[in-house]
């Protein structure tokens, strides 16, 4: 997973695979789903970021995955 934030336009992407969206989902208002052709997550998009969710504890964290979870 890659996260990347413009502060300029205060977005968050959360890309979640290499492969190329087709489609995009609006979950609610500023919050989007990008697709891929056979439909799995390819990335979520969040506008208004830093109104939405604390931006630091996004950009500097660590994540631990247990094995068994892995796919």
């Amino acid at each position: 997973m890659k996260v990347f934030y413009d502060e300029e336009v205060d977005a968050l992407y959360l890309q979640f695979s290499e492969a190329q969206p087709d489609g995009v989902r609006e979950l609610s208002d500023g919050i989007n789903l990008d697709t891929t052709p056979d439909n799995k997550v390819a990335g979520i998009e969040i506008l208004d970021a830093s109104k939405r969710l604390d931006i630091n504890t996004i950009l500097f964290y660590s994540l631990s995955v247990e094995k068994s979870v892995a796919v």
